[in-house]
């Protein structure tokens, strides 16, 4: 049997496809390949996908309920599995364009858990979820016992009727499923509009960082391996009970101020920071902290990879690529 893997050229789905091929497993991989960011960077990632002879590539948006259908019909039979990572990113964007998120990530989810509905062999299904769900609250670590009631963000409050969607969807038709809270994912081909991205960009070509706020905002990076062995995790173990559906945090329970980041980037990069410091941006948050104690336990999820690190990886990476036309564009 094989995985759908919804979202497969983007940052983690490519690396979820990868690490599933890699254990022997049968991918098909859908993604529409918008142009929220530079498709080259998303036809990059599929194109170390394509050459693997158990992934299929399915392009097809999850907005369009009878294309996806259509598109995914030949392959549902073989299907026992999904991970359903395809969205509408981006808290800024979804206060410039909010109906991007009522399409993809309302409306794109629904159509995910019909279909989920219709695979005749279907075993579990795992789904991205946000650390935005939690609002600016002020009770750290984020736990899962928090309320979730208050969204600073659009983007957040999808994600939240993400969540509730597939809990009423467990309960009414019995379909295992599990939502992983992703605290801000970093890490090589990721994406240009994370602040990581964007400062390694700007500092290695000489031009200023613009940094929303005085830089003591703290956010609990997380490296993309650490995220991925979470999803598997969770995908290994659906959920049973007379509502089959869970949620856990995947986090490095290591906050980090932005200001810290800036530094180790200027430590990789070897050169000194030009920061404009600008006021907040709205939907932004002070601190974000997972509280990882039910991952730990129940997935056995351990995070291993240091910011230092994972900042270091990164910038390697970019170091490697950026003279390649499909990166070089993305730093003009």
């Amino acid at each position: 049997m094989g995985v759908l893997v919804t979202g497969a050229a983007g940052f983690i789905g490519s690396f979820v496809a990868r690490a599933l091929l890699g254990r022997g497993e049968t991918v098909i991989g859908v993604d529409n390949l918008n142009t929220y960011y530079d498709v080259s960077l998303k036809e990059g990632r599929l194109a170390g996908l394509v050459q693997h002879p158990n992934f299929r590539f399915v392009r097809a948006d999850i907005a369009d309920q009878q294309g996806l259908l259509k598109a995914l019909q030949p392959h549902l039979a073989a299907l026992d599995r999904i991970v359903h990572l395809a969205a509408q990113a981006g808290v800024r964007h979804s206060i410039e364009k909010p109906l991007d998120y009522l399409n993809a990530n309302l409306g794109g989810h629904l159509h995910l858990l019909e279909l989920a509905r219709g695979v005749p062999n279907l075993r579990h299904m795992v789904y991205a979820s946000s650390s935005s769900v939690y609002g600016a609250s002020q009770r750290i670590p984020f736990s899962l016992d928090d309320p979730v009631d208050q969204p600073v963000s659009l983007y957040a409050a999808t994600k939240r009727a993400d969540e509730l969607m597939s809990a009423s969807y467990a309960s009414l038709y019995k379909i295992p499923l599990t939502g992983l809270r992703f605290f801000t994912v970093y890490g090589p081909a990721g994406r240009p509009d994370m602040a990581y991205f964007k400062f390694t960009q700007a500092i290695l070509a000489g031009r200023p960082i613009d940094v929303n706020g005085d830089g003591s905002q703290s956010r609990d990076f997380t490296y993309v391996d650490d995220i991925v062995d979470g999803v598997i995790a969770a995908l290994d173990r659906p959920p049973a009970g007379t509502i089959p559906h869970r949620l856990f945090n995947l986090g490095d329970d290591q906050p980090e101020k932005l200001s810290h980041l800036i530094a180790l980037i200027e430590e990789a990069c070897g050169r000194r920071a030009q920061i404009n410091y600008l006021p907040p941006s709205p939907g932004d948050v002070p601190a974000t902290w997972a509280d990882i104690s039910a991952s730990r336990a129940e997935l056995d999820y351990a995070p291993k990879v240091p910011l230092a690190e994972g900042v270091k990886r990164f910038v390697e990476w970019y170091r490697r690529h950026a003279a390649q036309p499909d990166v070089a564009a993305l730093a003009g």
